[in-house]
């Protein structure tokens, strides 16, 4: 069975995706973030050094423009003094974290046991920086407003906890050699990216293999597509196409996507070489 639904890249995501109360639990959350820092007699500044977080950040969770993540919240609530008031608010704000129709492919990332993807047009968005994925939001035509992109944004930001958890899911990404020369945002922008890709590279928490551009060979022409396998239930796909993508749970088309992930692991660099590769890019950019 497949389930169409908006998907990973930024492009595909519906603007109308959020339910109603979204923006009204966010800043309920930062009226009282604000309070119980004031109370403290603690600038925005100064809260963010404590608790590992920056002005900026403190700022935008405070105006109900960021979703916080719940060591956000543990942190501030300890920091403060709030006595779990603050703590109190991870329930509410896990029901707003993701976009409707993105919660499933959440749901089956942070659940899997191992996880690879194909990324054709673009960084794949679990190794997107926030710059990255704000730039492509502000791509958006017809165009998005500034509160839509901030929770689209932190939305792909809070999916990134697949990497803090442990054990750290088997992952691997293939990027095509244009994702990594397209500079999408501007020059600063790419080369945060590419300084974020070579980081997961060198740590260890995910296996990134390049697709150059000159391979005669390539065995997903068909586009970007993930596979997961879920520590509870089949493993399944996920394929994008133009503005929607879908889950395949059809285990004949999961299987062809898994040959398919297989022989263009072949055919790309190998993560050592990969490394190397943008590493060489970097220094051009």
């Amino acid at each position: 069975m497949a389930e169409a639904h908006a998907g990973d890249g930024g492009e595909v995501a519906e603007e109308q995706d959020w339910d109603e109360g979204t923006s009204e639990i966010l800043e309920m959350v930062g009226r009282h973030l604000r309070r119980w820092r004031e109370r403290a007699g603690m600038t925005q500044a100064e809260l963010g050094a404590a608790i590992g977080y920056t002005e900026h950040q403190v700022s935008a969770v405070e105006r109900g423009k960021r979703i916080p993540k719940p060591a956000f919240l543990d942190a501030a609530d300890e920091v403060l003094g709030a006595e779990g008031m603050l703590a109190a608010f991870k329930a509410d704000v896990e029901r707003v974290r993701y976009p409707k129709k993105v919660r499933d492919l959440a749901r089956l990332e942070s659940d899997s046991a191992e996880l690879g993807a194909y990324a054709a047009l673009h960084i794949h968005g679990l190794l997107q920086t926030e710059d990255y994925a704000r730039a492509m939001y502000k791509m958006r035509r017809p165009m998005l407003d500034e509160e839509t992109i901030e929770q689209y944004v932190a939305a792909r930001m809070a999916r990134q906890a697949i990497f803090e958890q442990h054990p750290v899911p088997v992952l691997s990404f293939v990027q095509e050699e244009v994702t990594l020369r397209r500079p999408l945002g501007g020059r600063m922008v790419m080369r945060g990216q590419l300084e974020r890709l070579l980081e997961v590279g060198h740590s260890r928490r995910a296996d990134l293999q390049v697709m150059p551009t000159n391979r005669e060979d390539h065995a997903a022409l068909g586009g970007s597509f993930m596979l997961v396998d879920p520590h509870h239930g089949p493993k399944v796909g996920h394929v994008e196409a133009q503005r929607y993508s879908r889950v395949i749970s059809e285990r004949k088309e999961v299987r062809r996507l898994e040959t398919q992930y297989g022989i263009v692991r072949a055919q790309a660099l190998t993560p050592r070489e990969s490394l190397e590769f943008i590493e060489k890019v970097l220094g051009a950019t």
